[in-house]
C-alpha cells in the first residue's frame, strides 16, 4: 500500500483550484461593476448602450418606441387628470383600510389600479411591508453570500443586460435599476437554492423594480414563486412541471370552447408550447401591450393562477377570425407573439371587460382551475438557508446531456403533438359548427 498520490491526481486538482479562482475572479469581477454602478470609472463598451431618441418617443411607463408617438393632448385631457385623481383619493382612503377580502377592492382592481397607486396597492396584495418586517436583515446577508458564493453570476449579467434595455430606467448600462435588478436576482438565487435562477425570472423582477424598491421587489417575487396562490416556483423548477399542467389545461379548455381554432393550430402544428410561454412564465409581458399587460398583473395579483388561464383563453377568443385566416406556423406564431405586442387591437378596458366574462364562464363550466398541482411543483429544501454549490456548478461547467426531467419535458411535448395530430384526423371538417362554443357578448370590431 502507498501513500504516494499519482501526478495526474495533483494535476486535476490543481486545474481544479485553477478553474474555482477563475470562477471567482468572474464573479468579483462583474459584482464590482455593477457595485460602481454609473461612476465614471466603470467603463462599458459602447455596444452595451443601446441609442434612442428620448424625447416625444418615450410612453408614460417610460418605454421607447421606434416611432414618435401621436401627440394625445386634447381638450378632454384635464378631465381625465381630473378623474385619475380622485381615483388617487378613493384608493389612497382603501388602502389605509385595506381588506383584499372587500368586493370593493376587487371591483377597483378589475377597473384598473391607477399608476400612482400601483406601488402601494401591489405591496398590500404581495404583503411585502409585512415580509420585510419578519425576515429584518435577511436580504443583505442574502445578497452578501450570493457576492462570494453565486454560480449564477455570468447569466444573471447577461439577462439584466438584455432586460427592458427599451425602458428609460434600464436604458443605460449599470443603471440604478439595473444593479437592483442584478442584485435581487442573485440574492433570490442564493435564498431559494432549489431554484437559483431561470430567465423568466428577470422579466418579473424587472416589472417589480419598475414600481418597488429594492428589497421590497426581492420579496414580492419570493411572493410570486412561492405562495399558493401563484405557485411559480413548479414554473422555473427543472422539468417545468406546472407548465406542462398549464399546458394540458389550456388544450382541453381549447378542444371545449374553441374546437374550430383549436383543429386549425393542430392543422399547422401550432403546439401552445410554441406562443403561450411568455403568457405562463411572465404574465403576458412583451406579449401584449405594457398597459394592458399591468392591468392582467393587477388582477392577476388579486386572484391568483385562475387569471393567467382565462387571459389565454380570451386572446385566442377575441382574435379567433383573424387566426383562422392565417394558414402556416410562422404566421400564426408571428401574430399572437409581435403583432398583439405592437397592437392589440381592441382598448385595455374591452379586453379586461372580456377577460372577467371569461372567467366567469369558466367558472361556471368548472374549467377555470387547471387539475391540482403535485409535491414536484413546491419547494423542498428549506428557504433562506445556504447550500453550498457542487463543484461542477462552481466551475460552470455544463451538462453534457439533458437530466431525466428535461428528457420528459421534450417526451410530453411530443407525445401532445402526436395526439392532436390524431385529434385533428379523426375530427370532422373546419366547416362543420363549432362544439361548445363559448358566446361572451362581445361585439366583433
Amino acid at each position: 500500500m502507498t501513500n504516494n498520490i499519482s501526478s495526474k491526481t495533483i494535476t486535476a486538482l490543481d486545474d481544479q483550484e485553477a478553474l474555482l479562482q477563475r470562477a471567482a475572479d468572474e464573479r468579483e469581477a462583474i459584482f464590482n461593476r455593477y457595485s460602481l454602478g454609473l461612476d465614471p470609472k466603470n467603463v462599458v463598451d459602447p455596444w452595451e448602450n443601446p441609442t434612442f431618441e428620448l424625447y416625444h418617443i418615450t410612453d408614460k411607463y417610460g418605454f421607447m418606441h421606434d416611432s414618435r408617438l401621436p401627440d394625445t393632448r386634447d381638450s378632454q385631457e384635464l378631465q381625465r387628470t381630473k378623474i385619475e385623481l380622485e381615483r388617487d383619493k378613493k384608493w389612497m382612503k382603501m388602502l389605509a383600510n385595506w381588506n383584499p377580502n372587500n368586493e370593493k377592492v376587487r371591483r377597483r382592481v378589475f377597473k384598473g389600479i391607477p399608476d400612482r397607486m400601483r406601488w402601494p396597492a401591489w405591496k398590500k396584495l404581495l404583503n411585502v411591508d409585512e415580509l420585510i418586517v419578519a425576515n429584518r436583515d435577511k436580504y443583505a446577508s442574502m445578497l452578501a453570500l450570493a457576492r462570494k458564493y453565486s454560480t449564477e453570476v455570468r447569466q444573471i449579467d447577461s439577462d439584466v443586460n438584455r432586460q427592458f434595455r427599451d425602458n428609460v430606467a434600464y436604458r443605460q448600462r449599470y443603471s440604478v435599476k439595473q444593479c437592483s435588478l442584478f442584485n435581487v436576482l442573485n440574492a433570490y438565487s442564493i435564498y431559494n437554492p432549489e431554484l437559483g435562477y431561470c430567465q423568466g425570472m428577470a422579466c418579473l423582477a424587472g416589472v417589480l423594480l419598475l414600481f418597488m424598491q429594492e428589497e421590497e421587489a426581492f420579496w414580492a417575487l419570493n411572493q410570486l414563486i412561492i405562495d399558493r396562490k401563484y405557485a411559480m416556483h413548479g414554473l422555473f423548477i427543472e422539468g417545468f412541471p406546472k407548465l406542462t399542467r398549464f399546458l394540458e389545461h389550456h388544450d382541453r379548455i381549447m378542444s371545449k370552447m374553441m374546437r374550430k381554432l383549436h383543429q386549425h393550430f393542430m392543422k399547422h402544428n401550432v403546439d401552445a408550447i410554441l406562443y403561450s410561454i411568455k403568457w405562463f412564465f411572465v404574465i403576458f409581458v412583451e406579449r401584449i401591450p405594457y398597459s394592458l399587460a399591468l392591468r392582467v398583473w393587477d388582477i392577476y395579483l388579486l386572484e391568483g393562477d385562475r387569471v393567467v388561464t382565462a387571459m389565454a383563453v380570451t386572446i385566442l377568443y377575441l382574435h379567433k377570425h383573424e387566426l383562422l385566416r392565417l394558414n402556416d406556423m410562422d404566421s400564426i406564431i408571428e401574430y399572437l407573439q409581435v403583432k398583439l405586442h405592437k397592437n392589440f387591437g381592441y382598448n385595455d378596458d374591452y379586453v379586461i371587460e372580456a377577460l372577467e366574462r371569461m372567467m366567469k364562464k369558466l367558472k361556471d363550466l368548472k374549467l377555470d382551475v387547471a387539475p391540482p398541482a403535485k409535491a414536484n411543483e413546491f419547494p423542498v429544501r428549506p428557504l433562506g438557508q445556504f447550500i453550498e454549490a457542487d463543484i461542477e456548478k462552481k466551475i460552470g461547467r455544463r451538462r453534457s446531456e439533458y437530466t431525466d426531467n428535461e428528457k420528459q419535458v421534450i417526451t410530453d411535448v411530443i407525445l401532445r403533438s402526436e395526439q392532436n395530430a390524431v385529434e385533428v384526423q379523426s375530427t370532422m371538417s373546419y366547416e362543420t359548427s363549432e362544439c361548445a362554443t363559448v358566446t361572451l357578448n362581445v361585439p366583433e370590431d
